[in-house]
């Protein structure tokens, strides 16, 4: 394991200013978005849409990294270059999702355990061929009257920590995605708890299974109230718990966090990273935080887009517009 170079790679990836992007959407998630704009879902509209958006003009001001999805990862464009190389000759670092979804957990009735582990080191060893440079894998805890339980927090803490030796063995830099979701009518506070006790177990794994921390990057969720609560808490009592967890949590040796934005709308994610930002400089946080936004990023330039090469130019001024926006509110720089 060389461990310079993962370190280097990690903090390639959340350099100042920089974040994300998470383009690794599972054929279900890309249909689904393509449904909403009346696009058919096949192999060339997926890589036309996602050539869009990695060629857009000067985008490697704001965007270092990108999450790939294995069809991605092997696609070339009109001209027979890779998507990859159009990535790396801009200083953009290709990444993938190695997962292979969250699975019903055998001795729970309603949570998951996310699957992938069975081969995965021969699929590592190939995407660092494809060149690949970091990974990422997605735990999923669901807060409920009854969950999480300990148990599936632990056997997902436990695969991500698999996941990230792995992967470091490879040479690829891991991003550990324990991801509590949003769905639900909790409170901020519920949220908190479950983040915490989901974060410490995840951290416990970690190094338990010798993970060189300072060759990884954390994308957790934000600490937010249910999306179904009936009072949800303001951006700024979201900071306030968010950071406070993750200084409770995350060891400092860990360089950058990237948030995720779990199914908040464009404004709302933006607005919430700006006042975590803000809070985090005020408490004096160890890591560089950032993100890893999907939706957050991609709403905006796929309504433009809608599947015509016509609307290409006006679709990347949106993807533009999109990511220097929340460049801006990963530095707290929004009025």
């Amino acid at each position: 394991m060389e461990t310079k170079l993962l370190a280097e790679t990690a903090n390639k990836l959340v350099a100042p200013q920089k974040g994300i992007l998470a383009a690794d959407e599972s054929s279900n998630t890309i249909k689904s978005r393509f449904d909403s704009i009346n696009v058919e879902s096949n192999e060339d509209n997926r890589r036309n849409y996602r050539e869009m958006l990695f060629t857009t003009n000067d985008i490697s001001q704001f965007i270092s990294g990108v999450i790939l999805f294995d069809e991605t990862m092997r696609q070339n464009d009109l001209n027979e270059k890779s998507l990859v190389s159009i990535l790396s000759d801009q200083n953009i670092i290709p990444g993938i999702k190695v997962d292979t979804g969250a699975k019903p957990l055998a001795g729970s009735d309603s949570e998951t355990i996310t699957e992938g582990l069975d081969n995965l080191r021969e699929r590592l060893n190939e995407y660092r061929e494809l060149g690949a440079l970091f990974t990422k894998w997605r735990g999923v805890i669901n807060i409920g009257e009854s969950t999480p339980s300990p148990y599936a927090i632990n056997v997902n803490a436990h695969a991500l920590a698999r996941f990230a030796a792995l992967s470091q063995e490879a040479g690829l830099v891991p991003i550990v995605e324990p991801e509590v979701l949003m769905d639900g009518d909790h409170t901020i506070e519920k949220c908190f708890e479950i983040t915490e006790q989901t974060l410490l177990q995840v951290y416990k794994e970690l190094e338990m299974q010798n993970i060189f921390l300072e060759g990884t990057l954390l994308k957790p969720n934000m600490v937010l109230s249910g999306k179904s609560a009936n009072s949800r808490a303001n951006t700024r009592e979201v900071a306030e718990q968010t950071v406070t967890c993750l200084l409770n949590c995350v060891p400092p040796s860990v360089p950058g966090i990237v948030f995720l934005s779990g199914g908040q709308s464009d404004e709302e994610a933006t607005t919430n990273l700006n006042s975590i930002s803000q809070v985090a400089r005020e408490l004096n946080a160890p890591w560089q935080l950032s993100f890893s936004y999907g939706r957050g990023l991609q709403a905006a330039p796929l309504k433009a887009w809608l599947g015509k090469d016509t609307n290409k130019t006006t679709a990347q001024n949106s993807f533009f517009e999109r990511a220097q926006l929340t460049s801006s509110a990963r530095q707290g720089l929004l009025k």
